[in-house]
This record gives structure tokens, C-alpha cells and sequence, in this order.
């Protein structure tokens, strides 16, 4: 492969939360009703490329993780449902993502799209991880990074976790 394809391509809504640790983005490919398999080479050559050495996937179903590790791509899923094992697979998401964010990984976290969802995982990692001292704080800065509010379904996952939003 030649020329400006030769590394790849930026997946959509690309995000660096913490510049070169952690970015989030849709899934690679696009989301489901358009998702394509050569984007989605596409998108995983081009964080191969940046360094990306782990995928996270939050979607409700188990999809791709195959096509991550044949791109030599380490990856997991935690399904975010809603019901009475959202807190325990969001627990569970959020010690696998601090444990590779304290080695030497480099992880792009992914929906199907960049959701309020997601986006309520991040400001939700936040305080996990102790960056965020308050709900309000995190939601502050999750808010100013991704220029936008969070909405209902991401400030229910940060009550899932015990704050207020």
C-alpha cells in the first residue's frame, strides 16, 4: 500500500482524552447501520500507526474483537446494558482500563458511536481513577473536552457508580 492510505485513517470523532494514553472514538468501521470491514482495516492500521497497543469496547454486543487482535491489537468488551450488572461490568471496564493505562498501553475506549454513553464512561473513569475529586468536576471536564453536555444516559452511569449527577 502506497501514498497517503499507507497509514491508515482517522477513525470518526477521534478523541484524545489523555494525549497518547487514551482517546475515544466510534467503533472502527463506523457504527452498525453503516459499518464497513475495509474502514475498519482502515481506521485499526492507522492506531496501529499511532501506537495504539489495546481497544476497549463498551457496545452492547460483542463485535470485531476478532478483527482487533488480527491487527495484533490486545482488546476487550464489557457489554453496557442497563439493568442490575451495569455497575459490575462498568466496575470491571474501569479497573481493566486503569490497569492498562498504569502499564504501558495505549487504548482507544469505543462505542458504536461517541454517545452520551461514552462519554459518561470517561467522566465516570474520571473520578474512578481519582483525577476527579466531585461528580460536577468530571462532568465539567469531560464536558469542555468533548464540547458537548452530557446527557441523561451518561449521568446514569455516573449515579451507577454512587455520585449525583
Amino acid at each position: 500500500m502506497r501514498g497517503k492510505w499507507a497509514a491508515g485513517i482517522e477513525p470518526r470523532n477521534f478523541t484524545w482524552v489523555f494525549r497518547e494514553r487514551l482517546a475515544v472514538s466510534e467503533r472502527p468501521g463506523g457504527s452498525t447501520l453503516v459499518h464497513r470491514k475495509v474502514r475498519r482495516d482502515e481506521e485499526l492500521l492507522w492506531l496501529k500507526h499511532q501506537g495504539f497497543t489495546r481497544i476497549i469496547s463498551i457496545l452492547p454486543a460483542m463485535a470485531n474483537l476478532s478483527s482487533y487482535t488480527e491487527h495484533g491489537l490486545k482488546a476487550s468488551h464489557y457489554a453496557l446494558r442497563q439493568g442490575p450488572e451495569q455497575h459490575q461490568v462498568l466496575l470491571a471496564c474501569y479497573e481493566d482500563l486503569h490497569k492498562a493505562l498504569t502499564g504501558t498501553d495505549v487504548v482507544l475506549l469505543h462505542g458504536d458511536e461517541v454517545s452520551d454513553r461514552l462519554v459518561g464512561v470517561i467522566a465516570g473513569y474520571l473520578i474512578f481513577s481519582g483525577r476527579c475529586t466531585s461528580t460536577t468536576q468530571a462532568i465539567t471536564m469531560t464536558e469542555r473536552l468533548f464540547r458537548r453536555s452530557i446527557g441523561p444516559d451518561g449521568r446514569a452511569l455516573l449515579n451507577d457508580l454512587g455520585g449525583e449527577a
